[in-house]
């Protein structure tokens, strides 16, 4: 047996994020129907997820079609869900302590695409356990996602967990890799495969509506220096979206604080255009001898 203390205020926050994820993941996928707002659907996500005692852990992502991570809608988006395949990525965190999940809602037709993400997941789950070779839950993942005739993604990886810090160690993977961390009673891990009928690597798009403080530092410009006390102060390390500064010229600060290397962004993730990207997350705990999924459906 381990010395970690499952019961401890750091696990219990944990816990309590996934229970809040677990039930905002499932009525905003509940939302997501041809001609409802992107932006409806993530702001309300995000004052849901404060209602009930938590805090956003980064933006709702709402990624569509070929879109894989990064996307969020603007300040005033006016774009509605079509008939394609969306992925929602949501985290929470309680007191920075967090949970991470998504869920890939299909307008498209594309079931089997979907189902292979979601059936990787599972087998992931399956196979995680303290003392598992992350190489080993990947290889779980690409062995399913293969099966469905599709390719994972494989420059897109799940992460730990830290207090407030959105990926840390260790990766894990989503194909078989020879060598890689073991996990270990008491961390905290994102598992999340990534499956596509694309050729399985991800590129930087050109559109960025999520950054993140990278360090402290000063800056002249009266507008940016609003701007960072509001992102220091209110979501520290996280990731953030720029529609939630309150500065009117946002859009202004955030590209001074970029140019000093104050802030950095995140743009979208895409696979090539034509083709299609399912998602499937869960956050877990790995415990003496199992795992406890933090943000399963109660």
């Amino acid at each position: 047996m381990s010395d970690v203390d499952f019961e401890s205020e750091q696990y219990e926050k944990c816990r309590e994020a996934g229970e809040i994820l677990a039930q905002v993941r499932d009525e905003a996928a509940e939302r997501v129907e041809v001609g409802a707002s992107h932006l409806e659907v993530a702001e309300w996500a995000e004052e849901e997820i404060r209602e009930l005692g938590g805090e956003p852990a980064f933006p709702v992502n709402i990624s569509i079609d070929e879109e894989a991570a990064h996307a969020t809608p603007e300040r005033d988006d006016e774009t509605t869900f079509g008939e394609e395949m969306v992925n929602l990525d949501i985290g929470v965190h309680v007191d920075g302590w967090l949970a991470d999940t998504a869920i890939t809602v299909d307008l498209s037709g594309h079931d089997e695409l979907a189902a292979a993400s979601e059936e990787a997941l599972d087998a992931a789950l399956d196979v995680a356990g303290p003392g598992v070779d992350v190489g080993d839950i990947g290889a779980a993942v690409e062995e399913v996602i293969e099966g469905y005739g599709f390719n994972p993604v494989v420059n897109l990886t799940g992460h730990g967990l830290g207090h407030w810090e959105q990926h840390t160690a260790p990766n894990i993977p989503n194909r078989s890799v020879s060598q890689g961390a073991e996990l270990q009673p008491g961390d905290v891990v994102a598992i999340e495969p990534f499956a596509t009928d694309g050729r399985g690597k991800v590129q930087e798009g050109s559109s960025e509506e999520i950054f993140a403080l990278e360090r402290e530092g000063s800056v002249r410009d009266r507008n940016a220096r609003q701007v960072l006390e509001q992102i220091a102060e209110e979501f520290k390390t996280l990731p953030f979206a720029a529609r939630w500064l309150d500065s009117p010229r946002a859009k202004m600060a955030l590209r001074r604080l970029k140019q000093q290397n104050i802030v950095h962004g995140y743009p979208v993730l895409k696979e090539e255009a034509g083709k299609f990207v399912s998602q499937k997350e869960h956050t877990v705990i790995v415990t003496d001898d199992g795992i406890e999924v933090t943000t399963r459906s109660r």
